[in-house]
């Protein structure tokens, strides 16, 4: 079943709703939507989980509002869907943008509703390199995917997929997987680049205080490792697990390993 959720007035959610248990909350990564978690969704009910695959604003079949492309509207967001549903003992999971608004979440919210985060190829705690930060991707590579956005949408986002995976996808699974990306505004696509560019979430790692689990490819070309060292080094009692032949597409390079290790930290059997 699906649903649509009002997260505030005039801004409603796609919200999937599959299988019954225990809630697995999903966010995507960018500029993808629900969809991208097609390999999971099939998998976890059979073993008693309820997923529940959220398409951000401005992505996939949710409203594109002009504004709240920030982490914390992001994270309310993610509340409001909780909330509406009254979800208790959630394991949130999120890609990519979507892993840094589910830590946001985390420690914005106290970690409301949670049981467990796991943060798959997250784009956290920042993407974007500083001063006394050399890790991630350059300010001018944003720069240039905002430009590229608003010039040439599918182009850019084509070739931002190129380094998505580390292994060889077939051509009908790219072309599957590059249309999943155009279903997401322009806008909300510019602006989900503009957000990974300059929001910094180093100050929410020691206030993460759920069980936590980083998913992480040692291949990742978009998060490179060394922001999984981070984070496990910043959130108090993390489990890192490395994906050694994956690159960012950490839930699908080695998906029989992905799903089996997902189950495990789940608790599944």
């Amino acid at each position: 079943m699906h649903y649509y959720i009002e997260t505030e007035p005039g801004v409603k959610l796609f919200v999937e709703d599959i299988g019954s248990g225990i809630p697995v909350v999903l966010v995507h990564g960018w500029p993808l939507n629900h969809e991208m978690y097609e390999y999971q969704v099939t998998h976890l009910p059979k073993y008693g989980y309820r997923c529940i695959s959220i398409d951000l604003r401005g992505f996939g079949q949710s409203d594109r509002p002009w504004e709240g492309y920030t982490y914390d509207r992001m994270a309310d967001d993610i509340r409001a869907v909780l909330d509406t549903l009254r979800l208790t003992g959630v394991r949130l999971a999120g890609f990519s943008m979507g892993g840094a608004i589910a830590l946001h979440y985390a420690a914005r919210h106290q970690g409301f509703r949670l049981s467990q985060l796991l943060l798959l190829a997250a784009a956290a705690p920042k993407l974007a390199q500083g001063e006394g930060y050399p890790y991630g991707m350059p300010v001018s590579a944003f720069n240039q995917l905002i430009a590229g956005t608003y010039a040439d949408r599918p182009q850019t986002v084509a070739s931002f997929g190129e380094r998505f995976f580390a292994k060889p996808v077939s051509p009908a699974f790219r072309d599957w997987f590059q249309s999943m990306n155009l279903t997401a505004s322009n806008h909300g696509t510019a602006e989900g680049a503009r957000m990974l560019r300059d929001e910094d979430l180093r100050a929410d790692l020691p206030r993460v205080q759920v069980p936590t689990t980083i998913f992480h490819g040692l291949l990742d070309q978009i998060c490179p490792y060394e922001l999984a060292r981070l984070m496990h080094q910043g959130i108090r009692g993390s489990q890192l697990l490395t994906f050694e032949q994956s690159g960012h597409a950490v839930f699908y390079d080695e998906l029989e390993l992905f799903n089996q290790r997902l189950l495990q930290v789940l608790g599944g059997r």
